[in-house]
């Protein structure tokens, strides 16, 4: 592997980092983050102080609008900054990924004052997570986390789950039914009273993302803390297609990071069978041919990843336009659905072939190279592929857009 060239990561000033600056810290972040990757996983120590960094070098405030101070990268931009910290390490690119969607949201449903106000703070550095899933409803997607009135403010009652990144953060943006019978985002420090952080998050994979559960009980807040959310379900928007890229850019590094250990273990550590009739692992032309079919699958989901990200990027220059977007929303979805479904059958795959290649010596636990299919395990979980590719073939076949609200 090539040796790690150290430079300064540190914005030393209040002015927006460019891109191409960006994009160095965003390499060297991504193999520091890969080194220490392993024994995190092991030890599930929490990476607190990588996080930190991220914040201090300004990646936290890339997609912020440069008005609010940050560096405001595009769509695509910010997708080539995400995977080579997913590919060092998926935990930590999952951990600020609801950071990611909390711009967006801030951007699309704040008030001027909200987006000055949060996405100031966020400029500044600070972390923003959400608390939506909830575990005790019975359907996915349902919840009974309260807004209610209280005197001049509003009292937010209720339990959350998966609550990834929460002991990283600084703000919640809790979704909440409202009084209204609509939904709404509580924005709110986690140190609030009233607000209780479990770290008690315990998957297989993903170990150290901070998906804990958060209480709030009794928690009071002001008119301009409120985030209502009045077109629900029935306009079409971008995030959630923008949710899903950031999903399917995590899957895709974790084939990468797979990828990479693979071929490293396969110069460096492999033993060639006897019936290979070669001295060296490398040399062995199933050895090859399965790294090459490994290379295949995550380059391929890489490809739709960049596809998929210049589609809705259009898309949200029309929508931020005031242009009609239906179209070209509905159709960006369909290329983030096909992206996803590739970069999660890569995840899979190629942390799964990476054993071809290693054999048995490859599953010592000090190596810990089964993190990769954990991680792709876990994280693939998230929603249900099979509904993707009904809807890509639905759309191919019918020409029907993707619904209004769902995960596609």
């Amino acid at each position: 592997m090539s040796p790690i060239i150290v430079i300064d990561l540190t914005r030393t000033d209040k002015n927006p980092m460019t891109f191409s600056r960006l994009l160095a810290a965003a390499g060297q972040f991504g193999a520091l983050f890969g080194a220490g990757a392993a024994r995190r996983d092991q030890e599930r120590q929490l990476p607190r102080e990588e996080i930190a960094s991220l914040a201090g070098a300004g990646l936290l405030a890339a997609r912020v609008p440069r008005e609010y101070g940050g560096s405001g990268v595009s769509l695509s931009e910010w997708v080539r900054l995400m995977l080579p910290l997913a590919q060092g390490d998926p935990n930590i690119a999952q951990a600020i990924q609801p950071h990611a969607c909390g711009i967006e949201k801030l951007r699309i449903y704040g008030t001027p004052a909200q987006r000055r106000r949060y996405l100031g703070v966020i400029g500044d550095g600070a972390l923003i997570t959400n608390a939506s899933a909830e575990r005790d409803t019975g359907v996915v997607g349902q919840i009974a986390t309260r807004l209610a009135r209280e005197g001049a403010g509003w009292r937010l009652d209720g339990t959350k789950h998966y609550a990834t990144g929460s002991l990283f953060a600084q703000y919640f943006y809790v979704l909440a039914n409202d009084d209204n019978g609509g939904r709404a985002l509580a924005l709110l420090p986690v140190d609030r009273r009233g607000v209780h952080i479990k770290d008690d998050w315990n998957g297989m994979g993903q170990r150290t993302t901070a998906s804990g559960s958060v209480t709030f009980d009794h928690v009071l807040l002001a008119d301009d803390e409120i985030l209502p959310l009045p077109e629900w379900k029935t306009r079409r928007t971008y995030e959630g297609a923008f949710a899903q890229l950031l999903h399917a850019v995590i899957d895709t590094g974790i084939a990468l990071g797979a990828l990479e250990d693979a071929a490293e273990y396969g110069r460096s550590r492999a033993r060639p069978v006897s019936d290979a009739r070669v001295d060296r692992a490398g040399d062995d032309p199933y050895v090859q041919q399965a790294v090459g079919e490994m290379s295949v699958l995550a380059h391929g989901a890489e490809a739709l990843v960049g596809r998929a990200a210049g589609r809705l990027e259009q898309a949200m220059a029309l929508f931020w336009r005031g242009a009609d977007a239906e179209r070209a929303l509905g159709e960006a979805s369909v290329a983030v659905a096909e992206a996803k479904v590739a970069a999660e059958q890569a995840a899979l795959r190629v942390s799964e072939m990476l054993y071809r290649v290693g054999g048995a010596g490859a599953t010592v636990q000090t190596l810990n190279l089964d993190r990769h299919w954990r991680n792709a395990r876990t994280h693939t979980t998230h929603d249900p592929i099979a509904y993707k590719t009904k809807t890509i073939g639905d759309f191919v076949l019918n020409d029907r857009l993707p619904p209004i609200g769902t995960k596609i």
